[in-house]
């Protein structure tokens, strides 16, 4: 049986990944998932950087817009969500185009990873409480006991991440690298074409620096305002998002808007850094570099054309 197409655009942060996927989607027929742990959220739109309607020029997207930030998005809701948009795309005789940064979204996609329902609210609120109570550092203590090799792909103040792997190993008795090492030995059920658009060092940092300041000029202050009055506090999962989080903490008091602002721009391209490295752990990717190709976008999708062409994807 013939494997069902589908095409990756991922790459950090700020690298211009919105603009290129519409020309994309246009050129082969496609339609839109995106991977992104926050664009999921309504009412979170110039925070997250979310495509407007506008942008979206016609092409169909899937899994923005659909949660309120009291929801927790995380793998597993993803992956529910996503399999409905690909039966929706496939039915409508199109193309699907996943697309995002949130790279362990994309993996867990491209190979249909399982996640399992199975939950333990009661170990959840006690490491929860550990995390509260005796800070990240105790948890992260915990997690490279049981195990080693996710606290050497886990950043310890990613608790959320920390919780998830020690409660599986609770649960399960192993631990959670080993579960997802078997799931990367699999085979994709897609016939797939992986880009990762990419930039230059500098010129990324740039970008992250003047799109923060334009967040901020296009009203993200009053949108976090708006949500704290919503009632929507730092707790949630949804306000650990990059620009959330921070101007949270000014608007409590905690620290000034100047500070606030630097956070935002240093965790961001601290967070693009780590995207990076995931995406270069990954043998399928075919690398997009804007500066080899000038910053032409009609030469980046003619090339891109050219590899989807090349793996029989479009004729």
């Amino acid at each position: 049986m013939e494997k069902p197409p589908l095409i990756i655009l991922a790459g950090p942060t700020a690298v211009g990944k919105t603009d290129l996927s519409i020309a994309l989607a246009k050129a082969v027929g496609g339609e839109i998932i995106s991977c992104d742990s926050m664009q999921a959220y309504r009412y979170m739109d110039i925070g997250s950087a979310k495509i407007s309607p506008e942008e979206m020029q016609g092409v169909p997207h899937y899994l923005v817009d659909e949660l309120l930030p009291t929801e927790d998005f995380n793998v597993a809701v993803f992956m529910a969500r996503a399999k409905k948009a690909l039966e929706s795309i496939y039915a409508n005789g199109h193309i699907p185009i996943a697309v995002g940064g949130t790279g362990f979204y994309i993996q867990a996609l491209l190979y249909d990873t399982e996640f399992t329902a199975e939950e333990d609210n009661q170990i959840r609120h006690r490491l929860e409480e550990i995390a509260q109570t005796e800070g990240g550092d105790a948890l992260f203590r915990r997690l490279k006991e049981v195990d080693p090799a996710s606290a050497e792909k886990i950043h310890p103040n990613n608790v959320k991440r920390v919780i998830r792997a020690i409660e599986y190993y609770e649960l399960h008795g192993r631990p959670i690298s080993e579960h997802n090492e078997q799931e990367r030995r699999k085979e994709s059920p897609y016939h797939f074409c992986y880009f990762v658009l990419n930039d230059s060092r500098e010129h990324l940092y740039e970008n992250i620096d003047k799109r923060v300041d334009l967040m901020l000029q296009a009203g993200l202050l009053e949108e976090v305002q708006k949500l704290h009055q919503m009632g929507y506090s730092r707790d949630l999962v949804s306000m650990q998002g990059l620009g959330y989080k921070e101007l949270l903490e000014y608007l409590e008091g905690d620290i000034s808007l100047d500070e606030a602002i630097y956070k935002i721009k240093r965790d961001t391209r601290h967070f693009a850094k780590r995207q990076l490295t995931w995406f270069r752990n990954k043998p399928e990717v075919t690398w997009v570099s804007k500066d080899e190709f000038g910053y032409q976008k009609d030469q980046i999708l003619s090339y891109m054309l050219e590899q989807l062409h090349e793996k029989n994807i479009i004729s």
